[in-house]
């Protein structure tokens, strides 16, 4: 039985079809999923048969012939998530069903033939993505300024939340732990990779420390700069001396554009590897008590058997818990019929105490759902009572 359910409807060419089906099964297979198996992909005429309490999300391709109307009304009344998308430059009022044009759409551009950002929106809507698109720009001021200030607008302009030092931080805040707490939260780290990139000990500790929590690196070099090794394994785009407008930037249109697609490509595979490794700890945990794991549920949910023999569901996580997150894993309990008090699994290292305080607060305040730490896991699950 699968555990994601998908649909691409409208009019949707059998090329763009293939290609959307092709970039899925590109990003799901960084978590350890096939499509076909964990994952169905549906047309109109196979809609009817979903597996219901999967977790589902649809794209409707506008069109002239507003094709597979039936099939998206069905979904709009199941209140299941559907994306109207339409091509660049096309009319979304004159493409898109009327019934489907008070939802949010998603144009998409012809800068991304891989439909990239479109299967993304779509994993996100069943959680396999996390809906924060976050990106840390790493960089040095005396070098890469206004690169550092496009790439921040940019980035921030197709939807995502960046964090950039001179913005982001607030009068009165302690500068380095704010942060440290905002990298831990990060999908993807841009590292502008200048000449004094490692003079610097916050740059190095920098690119360390991201990558010591697993986070994608986008290395972008300067022209004529030779790179540190250090950084060999981070994805990378070099800079022709045309591609910048200044000596520290801005960069060329086209060449910023490709580097927010790339970001975007990055995204999927940070999330997927700092998954695996959340729960890899968990499981090494687990098993080191003498329980076991006895396999993977729906939104990602794990089951562990203690000792006693009861059993739990844990909700691994990615980033940083908040109380939005805590009523989203009780949702998604629920939803799957899980009888017991689910358990949401995060890594704490790297953030703020002023946090970690609050996540007691709300550990001690709020019942639907119960929190341990990746590296206490152990320790907290053999004294487990519910």
């Amino acid at each position: 039985m699968s555990i994601y359910e998908l649909a691409i409807l409208g009019a949707a060419t059998p090329e763009e079809r293939a290609t959307l089906t092709a970039t899925l099964t590109d990003i799901v297979s960084d978590f350890g999923l096939t499509l076909g198996d964990d994952i169905v992909v549906h047309n109109a005429e196979s809609l009817g048969g979903r597996h219901k309490p999967a977790a589902f999300a649809g794209a409707y391709f506008g069109g002239n012939a507003q094709q597979d109307l039936e099939a998206a009304q069905d979904l709009i009344r199941a209140s299941a998530p559907i994306i109207p998308t339409i091509a660049a430059g096309a009319d979304f009022n004159a493409q898109i069903p009327q019934c489907l044009q008070p939802i949010n759409g998603l144009t998409r551009r012809a800068d991304d033939p891989n439909m990239t950002e479109l299967a993304s929106a779509m994993l996100e809507c069943v959680g396999l993505l996390r809906r924060q698109r976050r990106v840390f720009v790493s960089y040095r001021r005396v070098e890469s300024r206004a690169a550092a200030l496009q790439l921040h607008d940019l980035l921030a302009s197709r939807g995502f939340d960046v964090f950039l030092d001179t913005h982001d931080i607030r009068p009165g805040d302690p500068f380095q732990d704010v942060l440290w707490h905002r990298l831990v939260d990060s999908d993807v780290m841009v590292m502008l990779d200048t000449p004094t990139y490692f003079d610097s000990r916050w740059t190095r500790q920098e690119i360390g420390r991201a990558r010591a929590k697993e986070i994608q690196v986008l290395r972008v070099i300067w022209p004529e700069h030779t790179p540190n090794k250090l950084t060999d394994l981070a994805e990378t785009i070099y800079l022709d001396p045309k591609e910048l407008e200044g000596p520290d930037g801005p960069i060329v249109a086209q060449t910023a554009d490709t580097i927010v697609l790339e970001v975007e490509r990055l995204r999927s595979r940070s999330i997927a590897s700092r998954y695996m490794s959340i729960t890899g700890k968990l499981r090494a945990d687990v098993e080191k008590i003498g329980a076991s794991v006895e396999g993977v549920g729906a939104h990602r949910a794990v089951a562990v058997r203690l000792l006693d023999g009861e059993k739990i569901w844990a909700y691994p996580i990615v980033g940083i818990p908040t109380a939005e997150i805590l009523n989203d894993v009780a949702d998604k309990a629920r939803r799957a019929e899980q009888q017991e008090i689910p358990v949401l699994v995060y890594d704490h290292i790297g953030i703020r105490d002023a946090w970690n305080a609050h996540l007691r607060w709300l550990g001690d305040h709020i019942r639907a759902v119960r929190t341990i730490k990746v590296s206490e896991a152990g320790w907290a699950l053999a004294a487990w009572e519910n």
